[in-house]
């Protein structure tokens, strides 16, 4: 695609960037087939296609209005389009820089200013927790409008760690902490830390690390999400540049683990941590990509139970999982399914259209409830056509928003592992 980029742009990191990106794109729309929102809107400017021609005008110049920030807003962040995209189009680093300078030019209305910004604050806070907890024990009195942005408690025993007196190996891994992980659902890092300590692995966090850093960098606030990238480096370069340095950096929530494994191209700029944000994406690993390593230690636990089967479940891949890390597709089976099946689970998929958003998308179930229940309720009836005893995925977001639709249990599918090894 031809670019023309205004002259306030041409020598700025955000108008290389999208012009790098423009040029790629030959407009031929097949990103529209899979965009979850363009499906459900049919409106051009809620495809990539059109998102893209508006950044586009955006970057030539012409000012944005309230109509095009809008329609960005609509893009969940999936990244389907560019598993489907014949050029190769990297979109995600386009809206990336396109969105915030589309917000420094249009204002939002007070009260999405207002929501954003407690979005911002409060989900990468230590404060998520007690607010979240204030809001269950309230639910019920509260109205259904708010009832349904408040997630119940899941009926699940307590979270149970290794006994670190016992868990004394030699390899070690870093888990990230987290934000709402630990908050909604503490029973996903528990379960990663049993199965780990299962195959002979010892769990480490570290105390002063934080939120990836997603939730600011999805919204605009790219200086926010630096911050929190800086001080993730910080907090694991002891466990990463010392003579017993862990094997990886284990991040059990998909979209997490997406946005880590970029923090080499978020701090490129800064010679203080371009070298180090580099290392750390390159140690960055969804379980998954563990799992056929792990895969002779759990064959000889589980062989006895695998016998009579370990029992089945409806896997939901996560956008950030499918597209973004690439570690799942409609073409193969990814290495979650495909080791699963190994030791001895029944896996299914979704009845139709497996690898489609769930609508989730980090804070979009909150910005924008309307699209995002329309997409939540479509992968429910898919998922439960398959009759599920379980709904397992890899992402916090997807489990707690396709949870909130279905009255069967959604778990991590390390937590339905670690229960495996524990019967």
């Amino acid at each position: 695609m031809q670019t023309n980029l205004a002259p306030a742009y041409q020598s700025t990191p955000e108008g290389i960037k999208a012009q790098e990106v423009l040029r790629q794109c030959v407009h031929c729309g097949f990103c529209n087939a899979t965009c979850p929102t363009y499906k459900l809107t049919g409106n051009e400017l809620d495809g990539p296609r059109g998102r893209i021609y508006l950044m586009k005008q955006v970057f030539e110049g012409q000012v944005p209005t309230r109509t095009t920030q809008t329609h960005l807003d609509h893009c969940i962040g999936c990244n389907h389009c560019e598993s489907t995209c014949p050029s190769g189009v990297q979109y995600h680093e386009l809206l990336a820089v396109g969105q915030p300078v589309v917000d420094a030019l249009v204002q939002r209305p007070w009260r999405e200013r207002l929501l954003r910004w407690g979005l911002r604050t409060l989900m990468p806070s230590p404060w998520f927790t007690p607010a979240l907890k204030l809001g269950q024990t309230v639910r019920p009195i509260l109205p259904a409008a708010l009832q349904a942005r408040i997630p119940a408690r899941p009926p699940l025993a307590a979270p149970a760690w290794p006994d670190p007196r016992k868990s004394l190996h030699t390899r070690r891994v870093l888990l990230l902490k987290g934000c709402v992980q630990p908050g909604l659902r503490p029973h996903i890092d528990a379960a990663t830390a049993r199965v780990l300590d299962a195959v002979g692995i010892r769990v480490v966090v570290a105390s002063n690390s934080t939120c990836c850093g997603a939730v600011q960098g999805h919204m605009g606030d790219v200086d926010g999400a630096k911050v929190r990238a800086r001080r993730n480096i910080d907090a694991w370069w002891p466990y990463i540049d010392s003579q017993t340095p862990v094997e990886a950096i284990v991040i059990n929530a998909s979209g997490c683990g997406a946005w880590v494994k970029d923090y080499d191209k978020l701090l490129a700029d800064e010679p203080a941590y371009a070298a180090k944000a580099k290392r750390v994406a390159a140690l960055a690993r969804d379980p998954g990509e563990l799992l056929a390593s792990w895969m002779p230690v759990l064959q000889r636990k589980l062989a006895k139970r695998a016998k009579t089967g370990l029992g089945s479940l409806t896997f939901h891949p996560p956008c950030s999982l499918s597209h973004a890390q690439k570690l799942s597709s409609a073409a193969k089976a990814g290495p979650i399914e495909t080791g699963l099946r190994e030791l001895g689970f029944e896996v299914k998929l979704a009845a139709q259209d497996s690898h489609q958003c769930c609508g989730a998308g980090g804070a979009y179930s909150v910005l924008q409830p309307e699209l995002s229940m329309q997409l939540r309720d479509l992968k429910v009836k898919a998922l439960d056509a398959t009759a599920p005893h379980v709904i397992a995925s890899a992402n916090i977001g997807c489990i707690v928003h396709i949870q909130s639709g279905t009255n069967t249990p959604v778990k991590h599918w390390l937590e339905v592992l670690a229960d495996a090894l524990n019967r």
